[in-house]
Order: structure tokens, then C-alpha cells, then sequence
């Protein structure tokens, strides 16, 4: 196979100052400026890209997140402007949707009138820290939120070996990107099983697990960014998180032994992440102990915690996939038996099958949403 121009550089690298953490060479190949898969072309998500999001699958998802923004503005006692940042927002579908929805079920009504939605971007600093890019500062944000974000931060990885945990490192060996082990680079890293009290030791030799230091780091910015840089008068708010991922018991288990780290080509699921830097996504799923443990640091208190599947029902996805019916589909029921009648029952079994998919206990369904609210 062969290299592609940010593995040249990554080698060069290592060959120069050594080997680096995983962490490090994951950022690189994500985010690096003119290389990284993040931040070079057009977003890789949809049919000819590597993978999906909700947004990708269904409107409805849009439509259900517009359904919590609009209950959380009416907590907030109604504010205007209501400002909601969303955070990591590619292509800005989400934020289409929403506003689309919000015009059709709401009219111009005063939440349509005081939403502004801002669809946002970070970036990966090159110590792997989350930077928030606000264009205007000046407005505070009553609402945060992110979808399939925190999961394709840098993440660092330990293994156990003879009853003590060591960190994988990538270095070059036959002019080839490969693994070794060493020491763990930082205290963080090495306590991080700990300060959630995961029974690693009794796991076997080989068990591995993943450490996403830049998820606590973002979860502190992104909780000053709602709460806002006076300590005198802090602002109410929430911030909304959709990934996948579990509580730290949950996720780092004995089962789990070679951790959850992915990578994605062409929607191809591979496990060969030091392949193809900069053309490949990678991926890790979220420690949300580790998220609601640093919001309540900063302050902010655990609202809401649970699956995909039970959020959106909540969030009434049945109620929106029944006004899809009777309102886009209605020929159905009046003109089944004509071609036009027939066209529309295929494309209405395609939107309720992408409804099952966001809401599929085997899949998406069994993403989290996390909710933290001051």
C-alpha cells in the first residue's frame, strides 16, 4: 500500500524527535492543517463518504433536537435572542433542519422569531486541546450542543502488560508506521482507569483501553463558554451532547479487550488505523463519566442521561413520522393504485425504515444523550 503524504510527514517526524504518543499521531492524521481527514475537502459523511450521522439518516433527527431546543427555551423562560451553538457541524445540516422545522411547526411565532442558530466549528490545536471558534463572542450561548463530536477527539491508549498498564506509542520500523510500548506519557493518562475505579488488573495481558484527555479539556472550555467569564452572574443554560459511548463502568470492561478504537474507509469498517493518515477516519467511543464528572466541576448538574432510542421518542419521532404521513404521503391513502400512489409508498417505507435505523437498540438507538444544564 502505498504512503500517503501526511504518513511521509508523520514519519519524518518520529524519525526526527522519536516516537509519539497515539494520541499525537491521531490529531495529526484528523486534523493536521492541508493533511488531516477533518479538515481537508468537503466533510466525509453520506453514501460517498466513510461514515453516517443521524442527520445523514432522517430528518426527523433535526426535527426531535428542534423539539428539545424549543422545550429548553421555554425552561429558559423565553429569551430573545435564544442562542444555540452547535459544535463540530460539518456540512450545517443539522442546523437546516432545525430551522426548517421550526418554521413549519412554529410559524413565526416568537421562538422561530428568537431562535439563532449558529452552526460553528472547532479546531484540534496541536496539543490535541478543543478550541471553540466563536465568530461573535459577544453573544453567549443559551444552548450548546454537539452530535457525534467529542467521539473523533485524540485519544491516547494503554494496555495492560504483567500487571501494569503501558501506553501504546506509534514509531517507524521498516518504513512503516507500528506500534510500541512504553511508559505512559503523563500522570494523567496513567491514573485515568483509576479515578474510575476500573478493575483493570484483573483483566487479561493484551486488554486495552482507550484515554480521551482532549473530551475533559473541551468539556471545561465548552462549560465556561455557557456560563460565561463573570463570576458574579453566571447565565442559565444546557449543553446537549449525542454520541456513542457509555458510563466509564460501562465502557471499559473485561469484554472490551482490545478497547473500542475504530477506524472508517469507504464505509468499510478496518482495523488498521495507522494506515492511510489523512484518508481514514478514526474514532473512539465516549467515556460520558468522564464529561458529566468535569461539567459538574465547572458547575453544571446532570439533567438528562440516556439512550438515542428513548430520547427520540420523548422527543415525539412517532408524532413526526405521522405528520410526514398524512401531510407528504397523503396520496397514499387517496391514489394507491396509481403510479404516482406507488412511488410515494416506496419512498415512505425508505422513511420509516431511516426512522427504525436512528432508533435501532443494536445501533444508533443505543447512542447517548447527555444533557447538563446550570
Amino acid at each position: 500500500m502505498s504512503s500517503t503524504p501526511l504518513q511521509q510527514l508523520i514519519m519524518q517526524r518520529i524519525q526526527r524527535d522519536g516516537p509519539i504518543t497515539f494520541a499525537e499521531f491521531m490529531q495529526m492524521a484528523l486534523y493536521m492543517p492541508g493533511y488531516g481527514y477533518y479538515v481537508t475537502g468537503p466533510a466525509r459523511m453520506g453514501w460517498q463518504g466513510d461514515y453516517y450521522t443521524s442527520t445523514n439518516i432522517s430528518p426527523l433527527f433535526a426535527n426531535c433536537v428542534g423539539r428539545q431546543l424549543y422545550q429548553m427555551w421555554e425552561q429558559l423562560k423565553r429569551p430573545t435572542p435564544f442562542v444555540v451553538l452547535e459544535q463540530g457541524a460539518g456540512r450545517g445540516h443539522l442546523a437546516e433542519g432545525v430551522r426548517r422545522w421550526a418554521k413549519r411547526d412554529k410559524g413565526e411565532d416568537d421562538f422561530t422569531t428568537a431562535l439563532d442558530y449558529r452552526a460553528e466549528d472547532i479546531h484540534m490545536g496541536q496539543d490535541a486541546v478543543a478550541e471553540n471558534e466563536v465568530s461573535d463572542t459577544t453573544a453567549q450561548p443559551h444552548v450548546i450542543l454537539s452530535n457525534e463530536l467529542v467521539d473523533a477527539f485524540p485519544v491516547h491508549i494503554l494496555e495492560k502488560r504483567n500487571a501494569r498498564l503501558y501506553e501504546v506509542y506509534v514509531h517507524v520500523q521498516q518504513d512503516r508506521l507500528s506500534e510500541v510500548l512504553d511508559e505512559p506519557s503523563s500522570p494523567e493518562v496513567a491514573s485515568y482507569l483509576d479515578s474510575y475505579h476500573i478493575p483493570w488488573l484483573s483483566f487479561n495481558d493484551g486488554w486495552r483501553a482507550e484515554v480521551n484527555l482532549a473530551a475533559l479539556r473541551w468539556m471545561k472550555q465548552t462549560a465556561r463558554l455557557l456560563l460565561g467569564s463573570s463570576p458574579r452572574r453566571k447565565r442559565r443554560g444546557f449543553i446537549l451532547i449525542i454520541d456513542y459511548g457509555d458510563r466509564a463502568r460501562a465502557l471499559y470492561t473485561r469484554h472490551r479487550s482490545r478497547g473500542t478504537l475504530a477506524s472508517y474507509f469507504q464505509h468499510q469498517l478496518t482495523e488498521r488505523p495507522l494506515v492511510r493518515p489523512g484518508e481514514q477516519d478514526i474514532t473512539a467511543h465516549v467515556n460520558f463519566s468522564a464529561l458529566i464528572q468535569e461539567g459538574r466541576t465547572q458547575g453544571l448538574r446532570l439533567y438528562t442521561f440516556t439512550t438515542q432510542r428513548l430520547w427520540l421518542e420523548s422527543m415525539g419521532i412517532d408524532e413526526e413520522l405521522e405528520w410526514l404521513r398524512t401531510h407528504d404521503f397523503a396520496v397514499i391513502e387517496t391514489q394507491r393504485s396509481s403510479n404516482q400512489g406507488q412511488v410515494a409508498l416506496l419512498q415512505w417505507y425508505d422513511v420509516r425504515q431511516r426512522a427504525a435505523a436512528l432508533t435501532d437498540p443494536a445501533g444508533m438507538g443505543n447512542f447517548k444523550v447527555l444533557i447538563l444544564k446550570h
